[in-house]
């Protein structure tokens, strides 16, 4: 038997003993297994079912990315955004991304575009939501030693030149990320997961995310 002829090992097969009673539960799912790539407590969920529970305990934080030239990392950061529960991801500029890296977890995260970063900022105000950016930019403050407000907008650059000189103008902040090594800055997916996770040490429930 070669690797295209084995079953899946990870997610669960068919259901197997008496037909559970709960709405939540995709019958198809029941009866052919779920592989998809959700967390045990989701199993046999329907979609729908599995993004309400969501949206009833997501964080108060937001992402926003740039995309004027297609970032490959959009994909990475969604996913990222899903697995630290923030509230909405922003794609500035191009609505069109390239979601490969996001492993289908968009369908659990919601997305929102804007146009241009003014529009972003518009709607961050009405929000009452402060614009914080992250690029090791000169002038800006270590995120190590920054309170980051719970309710809150973070904003990456594109991979190749940061942020933009619109976000940095309506940023209430902008903050680094300490590096020590030879490279002039890390990649954009790697620094929106160190910027998510600092805010989770601050603010996050951190038992229940080890539940």
């Amino acid at each position: 038997m070669d690797d295209a002829d084995q079953a899946p090992t990870h997610g669960l097969g068919p259901w197997e003993g008496p037909w559970p009673e709960d709405e939540r539960l995709d019958p198809e799912l029941l009866e052919h297994g779920d592989r998809r790539n959700v967390v045990d407590r989701y199993r046999y969920w329907r979609h729908d079912a599995i993004v309400v529970d969501l949206d009833a305990r997501r964080h108060p934080f937001h992402v926003a990315i740039e995309n004027w030239q297609h970032d490959l990392n959009i994909g990475s950061v969604v996913r990222t955004a899903n697995a630290f529960l923030a509230r909405e991801v922003h794609i500035v500029g191009n609505r069109r991304w390239n979601r490969r890296g996001a492993m289908v977890t968009d369908r659990y995260q919601h997305i929102r575009h804007h146009p241009t970063v003014e529009d972003l900022a518009a709607w961050a105000v009405a929000e009452g939501l402060p614009v914080i950016g992250i690029d090791n930019l000169p002038g800006s403050v270590p995120l190590e030693t920054y309170t980051l407000p719970r309710a809150c907008v973070l904003v990456f650059g594109q991979e190749s030149v940061g942020l933009s000189d619109a976000v940095r103008e309506v940023a209430e902040a902008t903050l680094a990320i300490a590096q020590y090594g030879s490279t002039r800055s890390i990649n954009a997916g790697a620094a929106a997961a160190i910027a998510m996770h600092s805010w989770v040490r601050l603010h996050g429930d951190v038992e229940a995310g080890h539940a």
